[in-house]
């Protein structure tokens, strides 16, 4: 079976198609400037292209996609008709969706109603399926995996804000946590890699990118994630400021004479790594500029890796202890340092990190823990489009 996935956002679609044989990559890409003119990089394993064309839609876009994966010499496949089903990344399912959902009417008629709950990701994620839809036989079946569907296992005085009630019963205001598909992916993948079952692991995932998050997960279950309402909540980002006094908005708008949507963009693009250091929202940029003296650029790094401490030992005492500390993403598989920082003065605990290995271990799964350390540290590279295709592949063959 071969299975498209797609991850669509406002003007841009990434794509792979996945050999679910052996899961192997068969090809992968991204649609960008969509709506704009139009931008598209297509790789194989030995085979890159890239060039412009125009995209005014989606539709467009998947055209484009189509013609790369299924003609040409670099072709993977002879016929769409390969393509087995295809597989949605949709960013927010509320509390309408626990678990991935194949496509139908009456489906996206529901997400239609939660769409103002992410209003720069649902609406192009809904775009895109209805663009496939139109591409497709309707014998090909779609469908759509949540991030925040993992999180719905979260305890309600976890997900609940101290906010007048009515505020969660009119509007739906609640913690809803992102990232999920990556925080069950590697959670999983850890399991099997030790050999134990999730039901009896305490875990604290962190998800570290230009977008972080990070998660309590107990007996394979989420019981506290660092995203809130938004993917804005918890710790600092690129451009994102993370959590902060709710006062420091309306202050700040008073002050600055601001209306919502210049806040919004303040937080979420004006903030974070680039906000504080006033130089760079790229981590690796960030670390150089610090190692070069700039002292506002090794504070955003200091800030990063304390509150990445804080959440580690909060949530061990959440949920009663810890198994396993996992780093993931972009910086947590690729950046040393910040996990050496991260579990500074967690020893007490039982956190012991073995330099000699941290210290080359870049994007592959590796115990970088000492073999006397009582809380084992993981990294463990993140794959969400795998874990799309495995879902969507579990749901086309029941």
């Amino acid at each position: 079976m071969k299975v498209l996935v797609i991850n669509a956002g406002s003007s841009s679609l990434k794509y792979q198609l996945i050999d679910m044989e052996n899961e192997g990559v068969l090809a992968k890409g991204n649609c960008e400037r969509i709506g704009i003119d139009g931008l598209i990089t297509h790789k194989t394993s030995d085979y890159t292209d890239q060039h412009e064309t125009s995209f005014p839609t989606h539709a467009e876009a998947f055209k484009e996609v189509v013609k790369m994966l299924s003609t040409g010499d670099h072709a993977v496949i002879s016929d769409m008709a390969e393509i087995s089903a295809v597989g949605h990344r949709v960013v927010q399912g509320a509390e309408l969706f626990s678990s991935s959902v194949k496509v139908t009417n009456e489906i996206l008629d529901e997400l239609e109603t939660i769409s103002d709950l992410a209003p720069l990701h649902n609406p192009a994620n809904l775009t895109a399926i209805r663009a496939c839809q139109s591409l497709f036989d309707a014998s090909v079946p779609q469908v759509i995996v949540f991030d925040t569907a993992f999180h719905q296992t979260m305890p309600k005085k976890a997900y609940m804000y101290p906010i007048p009630y009515e505020m969660y019963e009119k509007y739906h205001i609640r913690r809803y946590g992102f990232h999920g598909t990556s925080h069950r992916f590697v959670s999983m993948k850890l399991a099997e890699t030790v050999g134990k079952p999730l039901s009896q692991m305490k875990i604290v995932t962190c998800h570290l990118g230009n977008g972080s998050s990070i998660t309590a997960i107990d007996g394979g279950k989420s019981i506290d994630t660092s995203m809130g309402f938004t993917p804005l909540d918890g710790i600092i980002m690129g451009t994102r400021s993370g959590s902060v006094d709710p006062s420091i908005v309306t202050y700040i708008q008073e002050k600055e004479n601001l209306g919502p949507k210049e806040i919004n963009d303040l937080l979420n693009k004006k903030s974070g790594y680039l906000g504080v250091s006033g130089t760079t929202s790229d981590q690796r940029d960030l670390v150089a500029n610090a190692e070069q003296g700039n002292a506002r650029a090794q504070l955003a790094v200091d800030i990063q890796r304390y509150q990445i401490k804080k959440y580690i030992g909060s949530y061990a005492a959440a949920m009663g202890g810890l198994d396993y500390v996992i780093f993931t993403g972009g910086i947590g598989e690729n950046t040393p340092e910040t996990r050496t920082v991260a579990c500074e003065g967690l020893e007490f605990m039982g956190i012991k990190i073995d330099e000699s290995v941290n210290s080359v271990t870049r994007g592959v799964l590796k115990d970088i823990s000492t073999a006397d350390s009582k809380v084992k540290v993981y990294v463990v590279p993140t794959d969400e489009e795998l874990l799309i295709a495995r879902d969507t592949m579990e749901i086309v063959t029941k």
